[in-house]
């Protein structure tokens, strides 16, 4: 499970959510790199400082994370709240937090939208199947390209083309657990809670050469609550947390859920991750004062 938020949702080399088409609209990503890119950052730090792990899974850890799976494997479609705080180094050392609310609808198999607030101007993305746009509603522009037919790969395209990463696809994916547990040697359960989601959690600990996740699954109605990554290569050690709630599970969708008329008169810009501008470093542009997407696949 090299990956950004548990997985994917921590995959490693693509931390965050739709953001950053373009340098007047920072919208579209600057959250996405400004707040998951920290990750990506961790992702490619030297991993040889981490200590290599021994293969080690517990038949219960590996239980629970199956059943997660295929709870959310069997729905066909589901909406759910995601909170997303990344930590970031500020200029004087200790690190900074930076947080992100989606509001996500997913149809399978080719149906997906994401509204996004956070710590800097809202975005929206949406894919029905053939086309897939990001919109900035402050600046009202949107960039539209061609989709494939499916949700996985459309997440790589968007991904490939423009640096767009949601940190909870895996838990969209068709077999999650595959998604999750791919590169996992260590999984071990840590107790119970009754505090993270307001419900009865089974805490289980995932760890690959390259992260470590600890995973709160629900004990009831088997779904992912919230997760906590720290790549092992990262000598900051910054934390990246995903919390999933109002989870709703097989909701009855009319097809403009996954359109926007806003957007579809929206002046159009490039579907295209940016270019630093002149004077610029990668690094700066990342800033969110600036903007203001479990290891990869």
């Amino acid at each position: 499970m090299d990956k950004c938020l548990a997985s994917q949702a921590m995959r490693q080399g693509r931390c965050l959510a739709p953001r950053l088409l373009l340098a007047a609209a920072l919208t579209l990503s600057a959250t996405a790199q400004a707040q998951q890119a920290p990750a990506k950052s961790a992702a490619k730090a030297p991993a040889q400082a981490a200590a290599r792990l021994a293969p080690e899974l517990e038949p219960k850890a590996v239980a629970l994370l199956q059943a997660m799976s295929a709870k959310l494997a069997a729905a066909q479609s589901m909406a759910f709240t995601a909170t997303v705080t990344n930590e970031a180094p500020s200029r004087i050392g200790p690190p900074l937090a930076y947080t992100t609310v989606s509001e996500v609808t997913m149809q399978r198999p080719n149906r997906l939208r994401v509204i996004a607030a956070g710590d800097g101007p809202e975005s929206e993305f949406y894919y029905d199947g053939q086309t897939m746009t990001a919109y900035a509603p402050a600046e009202n522009l949107a960039a539209v390209a061609p989709a494939p037919p499916t949700l996985a790969a459309m997440l790589k395209q968007a991904y490939d083309n423009a640096a767009i990463y949601f940190p909870f696809d895996d838990v969209m994916a068709a077999d999650p657990y595959q998604s999750i547990a791919e590169g996992v040697n260590v999984a071990f359960v840590i107790g119970q809670s009754k505090v993270v989601g307001g419900v009865a959690t089974d805490v289980v600990a995932v760890a690959s050469q390259t992260l470590f996740v600890q995973i709160w699954i629900g004990v009831d109605d088997k779904l992912p609550r919230m997760m906590r990554a720290v790549f092992r290569g990262d000598p900051l050690r910054l934390r990246h947390q995903l919390e999933m709630s109002n989870w709703k599970l097989d909701p009855v969708l009319a097809a403009e859920t996954f359109a926007s008329l806003k957007a579809a008169q929206a002046p159009r810009i490039a579907f295209a991750a940016p270019q630093p501008a002149p004077g610029r470093t990668a690094a700066a542009r990342t800033q969110p004062a600036a903007r203001p997407a479990s290891a990869s696949k």
